[in-house]
């Protein structure tokens, strides 16, 4: 299957917004299109919409942004893209008859994937050309920040199609999860469906409110699930015994009649009350509004269970693992050095760096240095491996002179110049340039020692990381020193 730099979007609803976005901002291009020219606009206002809350979820180095474009030419977007993903209705004859034809202008080697909540991915084959390519990768709202992605195999499904699909989701930090066989609905759907029908039956009873029951969830069960799904839970609540004890203790309660499997008739009145509740809980709130909040938390929650790498906080440590690694791999391999100090990294000033006068923020030309000395790290040998030995170059200083003001528009880059190394330090004079023009906008130093952390010590580096720090040294000794290397801070008198 070929790499995917450009996905196509069959529909621009709001599944197809959040793909959009979500495609984007790791630098795929996306050409979105829809029958009504209309939705151009929407998905547009989408992508802006989702944009503070992808800046949020990560501060890792991210690529160059994707571009998007518009047609309303099936046809044409199927001829250019890598990827499609169809988000058109959910209606079986619709999406067959699309699916058709978009199938007669794509590559055979492009894999079309289909947002289907429910539908069988044997079903949408019919009438295909080369249907062996098309899958299910049914994603969650809101898709920029949810990461799951069910993968379902049809019939005449290929499995190398669903293996490639899911290195396209996971390269655009989404959890791939693979279903085994196709059933209606998928796994989650149904899960959620269980849960949708019993809050229907209470509503139409008039045991709880919509409030109530939400309120049910969003204090137990739902904390626990950001991290842990229910089995894992209830194996937990088996005590040391685990899961055959909890059965075995609450088994019984299963053929007790607390639930209905069955939904309630839609009645007006039971319509009325879902409305009259769910207004009330938004307390007039719009709906961007409370699509605001909620992607606030969503990403909250992901960056809190990232400390503890389980659940989301994995995946989006996974995606920040490869983004890093992707920045230390594509910087400049230039020669390091008679010529110049080691360019090292490039990046786009994001909106939430930038302080009230609109302005890069004082700390974050640290975290732009950070980002860059992350990359020679990588380059000289801190890998995983190398930290789980217990190996790291701790900061003993660290220091930064502003020299002119960067902006929410600009692009910076960071240059390294080493100014010495031995065993066990090594000392680095940095330069941050405006890309635009060049300009020196900020200098920073820093000097670290090589720590055994296991010991509590500094201790010797590697050989081979020694190596490569001393060639650095010895080239950029034949560069002009910096004037004001190893100034520090000076207060004089006036």
């Amino acid at each position: 299957m070929r790499q995917v730099k450009t996905l196509g979007l069959l529909g621009t609803g709001v599944i197809g917004g959040g793909w959009a976005a979500r495609a984007l901002h790791f630098g795929i291009d996306v050409i979105a299109a829809d029958v009504k020219p209309e939705m151009e606009e929407w998905i547009r206002g989408s992508v802006a919409s989702a944009e503070p809350a992808l800046a949020s979820l990560t501060n890792a180095p991210l690529p160059p942004k994707g571009k998007l474009t518009f047609t309303t030419d099936l046809n044409e977007m199927a001829a250019k893209a890598d990827f499609i993903q169809e988000n058109i209705p959910e209606q079986l004859p619709l999406k067959q008859r699309i699916l058709a034809q978009v199938s007669q202008h794509a590559p055979a080697d492009v894999i079309i994937a289909s947002s289907t909540s429910g539908l069988m991915p044997s079903d949408l084959q019919k009438d295909m050309r080369f249907p062996e390519r098309l899958i299910v990768g049914h994603p969650f709202n809101p898709v920029y920040l949810l990461p799951l992605c069910e993968l379902v195999a049809g019939a005449k499904t290929d499995p190398k199609s669903i293996e490639a699909a899911a290195e396209f989701y996971t390269y655009i930090g989404m959890h791939a999860l693979r279903v085994r066989r196709e059933v209606p609905g998928h796994l989650t759907d149904r899960l959620q469906e269980a849960l949708w029908r019993e809050i229907l039956h209470m509503v139409n009873e008039g045991v709880a409110t919509t409030r109530e029951l939400d309120e049910s969830i969003i204090y137990g069960p739902g904390l626990r699930w950001a991290g842990m799904g229910t089995n894992q839970i209830y194996h937990l609540a088996g005590g040391e015994p685990g899961m055959r004890h909890m059965l075995h203790q609450f088994g019984p309660c299963l053929k007790w009649p607390w639930t209905k499997l069955k939904a309630p008739e839609l009645t007006d009145e039971l319509i009325d009350r879902m409305v009259e509740g769910t207004a009330e809980q938004a307390a007039g709130r719009s709906i961007r509004e409370l699509e605001q909040l909620r992607d606030g938390y969503l990403v909250a929650v992901q960056q809190a269970l990232k400390q503890f790498n389980i659940g989301a906080g994995a995946t989006l440590n996974a995606l920040e693992s490869r983004l890093y690694n992707a920045a230390a791999a594509n910087a400049p391999k230039a020669a390091a050095a008679a010529d110049g100090p080691r360019r090292l990294y490039e990046t786009a000033i994001r909106p939430e760096w930038i302080d009230y006068h609109g302005h890069l923020t004082d700390f974050r030309y640290q975290h732009v240095f950070g980002d860059a000395v992350d990359v020679l790290f990588r380059e000289i040998g801190v890998t995983d491996a190398y930290r789980a030995a217990g190996h790291a170059p701790y900061t003993m200083e660290a220091q930064v002179r502003y020299l002119a003001e960067v902006r929410q528009t600009d692009s910076v880059y960071v240059t390294a110049q080493v100014l010495d190394s031995d065993a066990k330090r090594f000392w680095l004079y940095l330069r941050m340039h405006r890309a635009s023009d060049d300009k020196l906008v900020a200098v920073g130093e820093h000097l670290y020692v090589h720590v055994d952390a296991k010991a509590g010590k500094s201790a010797p580096m590697p050989a081979d990381m020694q190596g490569k720090l001393a060639a650095l040294r010895d080239a950029h000794a034949k560069l002009p020193r910096p004037a004001d290397a190893g100034r520090g801070i000076g207060f004089g008198k006036r």
